[in-house]
This record gives structure tokens, C-alpha cells and sequence, in this order.
């Protein structure tokens, strides 16, 4: 499909068919939504489906993909051209969850993903990625004395673990304010136990 170009009109029915497959598939299930469903959904024949995506684990694939770039674009958007690599950690922490408060659909998806071999890959992939942004804010913090000298591929992880945590349990999960989950995250990822003063 990756090679395949589309018109302005099938991009449109292509995210048509990504958009509710993703709101079907986190509210019944992925192995319970069946392809007849998902067209019959938006109104189309099968045909159409085919010939955007060769199955339905395609489907999920592409979906999976698109909603960790959208996720990164959050990310950069946020921190845009800010020089400072603490505050672009903490910008990044608060647009990762307010993307992950307004698309809790989707960070079904991601849940289940992670515990489905035919998904695994995928969300290590879009792991990697995750990580490496992260640590290069986190060695530019280093190299100017503003971040602890330490590995900071364990500190990006241990940054994105807090995140992902805090938004399962408190965003999705609880459905507290978005805003007070990221002073939590923020002030934790930044200041650790001890705090500032410590």
C-alpha cells in the first residue's frame, strides 16, 4: 500500500476507514471487529477496504503507525524551537498526554498492542523512536550541567515509563485533569523523589 499513491479523495477514504476501524476496534475489540463490520460501518463494499489494505492486521498495523507520528508531532509542536532541553522534556511530557487524554481510543490500542505478538514489533519500533527522541534532550541537558551525568538512555526510559504509567492509571484509567497528571509527571521526572531542594 506504501507504494500505492493516492488521490486527495482516497487519502480521505483511506483515514476514513483508519479513523472508525480504530474507534470499533477499541471499543469491541480488535479479533471480535470483523472487516464486513468495518465497511459496513462507513457504508462501503469490501472492494474498498482491499483496496486500501490487503487484511485487517494491516489495517491495525497502519493505524498503530499513524497514531505514534501523530503522537511525535505533538511532541514537536510543543517544544517547537525551544533551546532549553529540560523545558523540551517537560513540554513533551505534558503534549504526551494531553494527546494521549484526547485520543483515549487509541491509547486502547496501544495497551492491547503491546500484548499481541503479531503487534509486538511494531510498538518496539515506535519504543525506539520514542526513546531516542528523548535521549538526545536528555544528553543535550547532560553536556550543559543541567541534567545528573548518568546513562541517559536509562533516564529516557525511566521518563517515558513515568509518563506512560501515570497516563494509563490516572488519565485513562481515572480520568483525572489532564493538567494536574503532568505537574505530577513533570515535577517527578524532573525533581525524582528527593525534590529540588533535596
Amino acid at each position: 500500500m506504501s507504494e500505492r499513491r493516492l488521490t486527495a479523495r482516497g487519502k480521505e477514504r483511506r483515514d476514513q476507514l483508519m479513523a472508525f476501524a480504530a474507534t470499533r476496534f477499541a471499543d469491541g475489540g480488535y479479533h471480535p471487529t470483523s472487516v464486513a463490520e468495518i465497511v459496513q460501518g462507513i457504508g462501503v463494499g469490501k472492494g474498498v477496504f482491499y483496496w486500501y489494505f490487503d487484511s485487517k492486521e494491516e489495517l491495525f498495523l497502519e493505524i498503530l503507525k499513524d497514531a505514534q507520528r501523530e503522537l511525535r508531532r505533538a511532541q514537536r509542536s510543543a517544544y517547537g524551537e525551544e533551546d532549553d532541553p529540560v523545558r523540551r522534556i517537560e513540554l513533551g511530557i505534558r503534549a504526551s498526554l494531553e494527546w494521549l487524554d484526547a485520543h483515549r481510543h487509541v491509547f486502547n490500542l496501544f495497551q492491547f498492542a503491546a500484548t499481541e505478538e503479531q503487534f509486538a514489533a511494531a510498538m518496539r519500533r515506535g519504543q525506539e523512536v520514542a526513546v531516542a527522541d528523548v535521549v538526545r534532550h536528555v544528553k543535550e541537558g547532560i553536556v550543559e550541567g543541567r541534567i545528573r551525568d548518568a546513562d541517559p538512555e536509562v533516564l529516557a526510559h525511566a521518563i517515558l515509563g513515568v509518563t506512560n504509567q501515570l497516563s494509563r492509571v490516572f488519565v485513562r484509567e481515572r480520568r483525572d485533569l489532564v493538567d494536574e497528571v503532568a505537574d505530577a509527571a513533570v515535577a517527578f521526572c524532573l525533581e525524582g523523589l528527593l525534590g529540588a531542594t533535596a
